[in-house]
C-alpha cells in the first residue's frame, strides 16, 4: 500500500474500508474511508489518523514515503475515534512527534481517551511553521464535536476539512474529478443530512471564518477530496446549513395488511396531481439514513403507521425518534394510518412530529379497517388543499 502524492510533498496516506456498512446507525452501502494526510517539510507533519483496525494500513502508507519516526508533528483534527483511534499507535512508531490538538476540548478528549502522550494545544486563530508551509487552525465546534477544527496551509491553498464537505464513500479516486460528480454530491448530501444537520448555524459560522480563504483543495476526513468542484460542495453547504427545502413530498410509513400502504400510495399520488414530486420509503425496506437524505429538503413528510398493542409500529417509533435527535427545520408534515379499534397511533405519530420540529400541515388521517375507493379519493382531496 502506498501514499498518493496530492500536491508536491503532500501525500494522502489513508485507509479505505471497503466493507463498512454501518456507522452507529447511518448506513454507509458505499463504504468510506479514514483520510490522513502526510506533508514533508522542515517539520514533518502527519494531519490525523485512521480508525483502529487501520492503523497498519496507515504506517505502511507512511512507509512507503520516509520512515515514520521522521515525523514530527501529529495533527489531531477531532478526537472521534475514526480520526484519531491509531494516535497512540503511531506515538510509538513515532517517538519525538509532537501531538497538535485544539484548546481546550481537544486537549481534554484525547487525554480523556488515550492518556498522557505528548500534546500541544493551540487555539482558534494560532498558526504554526512548518518550514516553507504553515498551517493556520480554524476551530469550528460542534461541527460536529466540541473539539473539531480545521486547518488551513496558505501556501498550498489547501484545506484540511475534517468532517465538513465529506463523505462516507470508498473509491479507488481520491478526488472529485476522478469519479462521478452525482454521485459524490449525493454522498455529502447523506453524510450532511445524518450527522451535520442538527449544527447549521456552527456550519453557517464556519463558511463565513472561510470565506476569505483561497481555496484550491478541500482535504476531506472521509471520502472524496475536492479540487475541480470546490463552489459546487461550497454553494450546497450555504444551502444545507440554511435548511433550504424544496417543494418535494417524502411519504414514510410501515403496514401490516397494507392498508397503510394503500393511504400511502394515494397520498404520493395528491402529491403529483399538484404538480410536486413524491417518494415513498416503506420502513420494512429502507434503511433510515437513507430515507432522512431524502426528507431533509423535501419541503413536506407524511407519517403513517397502523395501530399495534395500543401504539405505533417500532419501526416507524425508530424513525421519528431519529427524526427528532436531528432537529430538522423547515418541514411541513403530517401523520395518517388504518386501525382495527383503537387507532391511538396516528396521533402519537402527530405528536411525534411535532417534537421533531415540524409544522403540522394537515389533520391526521385516520380510516378504520380498508380504505374504500371514496375514502382515498377523500384523502387525495385532503393532500391536494394543503
Amino acid at each position: 500500500m502506498k501514499a498518493i502524492e496530492i500536491k508536491k510533498d503532500i501525500y494522502w496516506v489513508g485507509a479505505i474500508d471497503w466493507s463498512l456498512r454501518n456507522f452507529h446507525g447511518y448506513q454507509t452501502g458505499r463504504g468510506g474511508t479514514y483520510n490522513a494526510y502526510l506533508i514533508l517539510d522542515d517539520k514533518i507533519t502527519l494531519i490525523d489518523t485512521v480508525k483502529k483496525g487501520f492503523e497498519s494500513e496507515l504506517l505502511e502508507r507512511i512507509s512507503s514515503v520516509i520512515p515514520p519516526e521522521r515525523i514530527d508533528y501529529i495533527l489531531s483534527s477531532h478526537v472521534e475515534a475514526d480520526h484519531s483511534g491509531s494516535i497512540p499507535f503511531m506515538a510509538q512508531h513515532c517517538p519525538n512527534a509532537t501531538i497538535i490538538t485544539s484548546l481546550p476540548n481537544g486537549l481534554k478528549g484525547l487525554k480523556a481517551h488515550y492518556g498522557d502522550l505528548n500534546y500541544q494545544g493551540v487555539k482558534a486563530g494560532e498558526s504554526i511553521s512548518i518550514g516553507k508551509r504553515t498551517l493556520h487552525f480554524v476551530t469550528t465546534p460542534m461541527l460536529h464535536w466540541p473539539d473539531s477544527m480545521v486547518t488551513y496551509c496558505p501556501e498550498e491553498k489547501i484545506l484540511f476539512s475534517n468532517d465538513a464537505f465529506g463523505q462516507h464513500f470508498a473509491s479507488s479516486g481520491r478526488f472529485d474529478d476522478e469519479t462521478e460528480l452525482s454521485t459524490v454530491l449525493w454522498e455529502a448530501k447523506k453524510y450532511y443530512a445524518n450527522i451535520l444537520m442538527p449544527y447549521g448555524k456552527q456550519a453557517q459560522t464556519a463558511i463565513k471564518a472561510l470565506a476569505g480563504l483561497d481555496i484550491e483543495m478541500i482535504a476531506t476526513g472521509h471520502g472524496i477530496s475536492w479540487r475541480s468542484h470546490i463552489p459546487d460542495i461550497l454553494a450546497c453547504y450555504e444551502k444545507w446549513s440554511n435548511y433550504e427545502v424544496e417543494d418535494r413530498a417524502v411519504i414514510v410509513f410501515d403496514s401490516m395488511w397494507h392498508s397503510t400502504e394503500i393511504m400511502a400510495g394515494a397520498i404520493a399520488e395528491a402529491f403529483r396531481e399538484k404538480g410536486m414530486p413524491a417518494a415513498l420509503y416503506d420502513l420494512k425496506a429502507n434503511a433510515l439514513s437513507d430515507i432522512m437524505t431524502d426528507v431533509f429538503t423535501s419541503r413536506y413528510l407524511a407519517v403513517g403507521s397502523p395501530t399495534i398493542n395500543n401504539q405505533m409500529m417500532p419501526t416507524v417509533a425508530a424513525f421519528l425518534c431519529y427524526l427528532k435527535g436531528l432537529s430538522p427545520k423547515n418541514h411541513r408534515a403530517f401523520a395518517f394510518g388504518s386501525y382495527g379499534w383503537g387507532g391511538q397511533s396516528i396521533a402519537l405519530v402527530e405528536d411525534e412530529l411535532k417534537a421533531a420540529g415540524c409544522e403540522i400541515c394537515l389533520e391526521k388521517i385516520r380510516i378504520a379497517n380498508l380504505p374504500t375507493p371514496e375514502m382515498l379519493a377523500g384523502i387525495t382531496e385532503k393532500v391536494k388543499a394543503i
